[in-house]
């Protein structure tokens, strides 16, 4: 799902991003529910921000990536704790790339986000490459998502990868879903 956020472009730098665990839900400019494999979950865009809430028998988690006033946890490279009887992990990047490549990378990204049934996309008015995206699936019970903040006046694109899922017993491996993009 596609949509025009009608405000102005708050997040200005991916360097001003920060992560949050178990915020209460903040205000959205949109969202998309889904249920995915007997879970809840509520995909949010908070500006060039996102929110995501989840929630099943096992308990609830919140995951926010944003500008938050008086955070003092920046983006962290990635982030692997238990929450409830939840595994979660957490990783992001930021890319620097030109202007072509980040206007093919973003071409790319929201045509990917748009066309898909778990997809939320934000396109801001006056640039179509200052975007917030959020793609979620269900795989091997757990639950996964990523996003994109796209920053044109510098250039940069913030990825984020998300797992949500059971405890994983000792000695088993997992495999990660969302390789490609």
């Amino acid at each position: 799902m596609l949509t025009t956020l009608n405000t102005s472009y708050t997040d200005t730098r991916a360097a001003d991003l920060a992560w949050a665990l178990g915020r209460e839900p903040l205000p959205a400019l949109a969202t998309l529910d889904l249920e995915l494999g007997g879970a809840r979950l509520q995909l949010r865009l908070l500006g060039a921000s996102h929110q995501v809430l989840l929630e099943e028998e096992r308990g609830r988690c919140s995951e926010t990536v944003a500008c938050i006033p008086g955070s003092s946890t920046p983006l962290p490279l990635g982030v692997a704790k238990r929450v409830d009887d939840w595994e979660y992990e957490f990783a992001a990047r930021v890319e620097v790339l030109t202007p072509g490549s980040f206007e093919r990378r973003a071409q790319e990204l929201l045509a990917l986000v748009c066309d898909h049934p778990h997809g939320l996309a934000g396109v801001f008015p006056g640039s179509p490459h200052a975007f917030t995206a959020l793609l979620a699936q269900w795989h091997e019970g757990q639950v996964h998502w990523r996003t994109w903040h796209a920053y044109p006046q510098d250039g940069q694109l913030v990825a984020t990868r998300t797992r949500v899922g059971a405890r994983v017993p000792a000695g088993r491996t997992r495999r990660h879903a969302f390789h490609a993009a």
